[in-house]
């Protein structure tokens, strides 16, 4: 039985492991934290991603976790509605919103008695030859593996020790994110309440009962930026909003200073020529990530599936190229669309500002609100 390290116990990690627990591989995953996690904001589960969470036998259970939010609200400084776009996907999808913490959880509760899983412990080293990789760990003891696979995210370690630096793969959009919880259920369960000032945003999330707030905003690259520095990410996010006393920022200014659950990194895009090395590949975010922009988690189990079944196909070689190959085709469009979702999403100047509010009530006029999706 070929056996295969997977670093990283989130979307795509947990994907990966279960189908190739089922077809015959014997996955083992680290994850650096000491347990699983319990903030992230929503995401969706859509397009790609449905029919394998379908064979997994888990859409009704992300289902029974979704939130409740059937649109969007544009408020202006005083906190009235602009315009509502609501929840509107391709006729016949399935879409499912839930909250990313919930979603990890699923899938490792699915893995449990199928894998093992090593919590609180790190990759520090790799060492591949032609029958394997040698596995150097901060906390375990050395392992050898048949493959390994780094589904470890934007700040990938795999990607670091097998492919090169992160400088070399990883670029800033020139957008930073933020978000935190609010410890209470929000006022209006049903819609994302968004303010917009000129190149920033600033939202509530509904979430599932534990409301979300986040900042979204352009800004260049910050000299020493940490993203592990809790005290630095809550100063730039404090540095950006100061001057905007709209809707509840202040307020929520307040939180960011008091918070010690504050999630804060680069909008960024990850681009390498191959996602493969010999015995060491990539998937998810590790291998092509657009944060934020990109249908992230979607991608992550699409890919992580279409990875499995490749590699339970063919020798890892050829199993790595074909998965590739296929799921290239997923991640480019997105790649190629990042820049402008985000001047959509965070219009720049007043001008660009006031179209984009402009083409949401015409937006909202004319395309009447879908029925929200069976939960």
């Amino acid at each position: 039985m070929r056996t295969v390290l997977i670093s990283g116990g989130g979307i795509a990690g947990n994907t990966l492991a279960w189908w190739l627990a089922r077809n015959g591989f014997r996955p083992t995953v680290v994850e650096r934290a000491a347990g699983q996690r319990s903030s992230g904001a929503p995401v969706d589960v859509r397009g790609p991603a449905v029919p394998v969470i379908e064979a997994m036998g888990l859409l009704e259970r992300l289902r029974a976790a979704a939130t409740s939010v059937t649109g969007a609200l544009l408020l202006d400084a005083a906190g009235a509605p602009i315009a509502r776009l609501p929840m509107v996907g391709a006729a016949g999808r399935t879409e499912v919103e839930i909250p990313r913490a919930d979603l990890a959880a699923i899938l490792q509760q699915a893995v449990a008695d199928d894998v093992e899983l090593r919590y609180d412990d790190t990759i520090t080293a790799l060492a591949e030859d032609a029958g394997g990789v040698d596995v150097t760990f901060a906390r375990g003891e050395p392992q050898r593996f048949d493959l390994v696979v780094g589904a470890d995210g934007l700040h990938s370690t795999v990607r670091r020790l097998a492919f090169g630096p992160e400088a070399e793969h990883v670029r800033h959009l020139g957008m930073w994110v933020a978000g935190l919880p609010l410890g209470g259920p929000a006022d209006d369960p049903q819609h994302v309440l968004l303010h917009n000032t000129p190149g920033r945003l600033a939202s509530v999330h509904p979430a599932r009962g534990d409301a979300m707030a986040a900042f979204i905003f352009w800004g260049a690259m910050v000299d020493g930026f940490d993203h592990r520095d809790l005290a630095q990410h809550k100063r730039i996010v404090v540095e950006a909003y100061q001057d905007d006393r709209g809707w509840r920022v202040p307020e929520l200014l307040d939180r960011v200073r008091a918070a010690d659950d504050l999630y804060f990194d680069s909008v960024s895009r990850v681009r390498l020529a191959r996602w493969s090395r010999g015995r060491i590949g990539l998937v998810g975010d590790s291998a092509s990530c657009v944060s934020l922009l990109g249908e992230g988690s979607s991608l992550a189990i699409a890919g992580a599936h279409t990875l499995a079944e490749a590699l339970a196909g063919d020798e890892h070689g050829a199993a790595f190229r074909r998965y590739e190959a296929v799921h290239r085709r997923r991640t480019e469009p997105k790649q190629r669309f990042a820049r402008y979702a985000a001047g959509l999403l965070v219009p720049r100047t007043r001008l660009g500002l006031a179209a984009r509010n402009t083409a949401a009530r015409v937006f909202t006029r004319v395309r009447p609100a879908a029925p929200s999706p069976a939960r």
